[in-house]
């Protein structure tokens, strides 16, 4: 177990990595690539020849110019500010709301019947790259509630049969696309949160997104017998909810 929320934890510091890098690449500085190529090839170099002291002096150089490239990358100043923030509140409210011991005293205890539990398998799994899917043929509909890390989800309800009632999509992506496709007689509310990309629901489209969230549904969607709730975020990427 302790392994497995290691291997977790590495990988989410490498998506944001990935994630920090290339908005610092699209929106600060473009040149910053060459920086970091420059000193990885030093740290290679020296590493790999670390037998002479002007070897050694290359390979610690390269670690200098590798962390001042880091440090000096607008984002990462951001990243360093956000979390600042984020710590100052945490102890802000642990003054304002001290943790607090009650002591439970149980008179009798009753004994309570097991609960009859029904595992079913998801259609999707949370994964960190790759893309993921609906069966191309007749499948079997559970609601969806999935977090990825890089990679487009594709959703095609025309070949499943929803229930009545409000049925739930809910996808959480950090870079990548999201496609939903809708049958014409299923109505629609869609709620949406993106940092930079677009998005296209019917026939409304938003070709640039930036830092932006909004909720549309069709016309009938209260009074609707069959209906689904898409909720999606996204860092960067698209966003498209088709008829088909």
């Amino acid at each position: 177990m302790l392994k497995n929320a290691k291997n977790d934890y590495t990988g989410w510091l490498v998506v944001i990595g990935i994630v920090v890098l290339l908005l610092e690449i699209l929106f600060f500085n473009s040149g910053l690539i060459f920086s970091l190529f420059f000193s990885g090839a030093m740290i290679y170099y020296g590493r790999k020849k670390a037998g002479k002291k002007s070897r050694k002096f290359l390979f610690f150089a390269g670690i200098i110019f590798l962390v001042i490239s880091v440090f000096s990358m607008m984002t990462f100043k951001f990243l360093l500010l956000a979390i600042l923030i984020h710590l100052i509140i945490q102890y802000s409210n642990s003054k304002k709301n001290p943790a607090k011991i009650a002591l439970d005293i149980k008179v009798s205890e009753q004994v309570q019947q097991e609960e009859t539990l029904i595992k079913s398998k998801p259609l999707f799994e949370n994964i960190f790259f790759g893309m993921q899917k609906t069966p191309n043929d007749v499948y079997e509909w559970n609601d969806i509630n999935i977090q990825s890390g890089i990679g487009d989800t594709i959703i095609d309800l025309s070949y499943t049969v929803l229930p009545n009632g409000e049925t739930v999509i809910f996808v959480r992506n950090i870079i990548g696309n999201i496609n939903i496709q809708v049958p014409y007689e299923v109505e629609v509310s869609v709620h949406h949160s993106c940092i930079v990309g677009s998005t296209t629901v019917f026939e409304n489209q938003q070709s640039q997104v930036f830092n932006q969230s909004f909720h549309l549904k069709t016309a009938g969607y209260d009074q609707a017998v069959q209906k689904v709730k898409i909720f999606t975020s996204l860092l960067v990427g698209n966003l498209e909810v088709s008829r088909i």
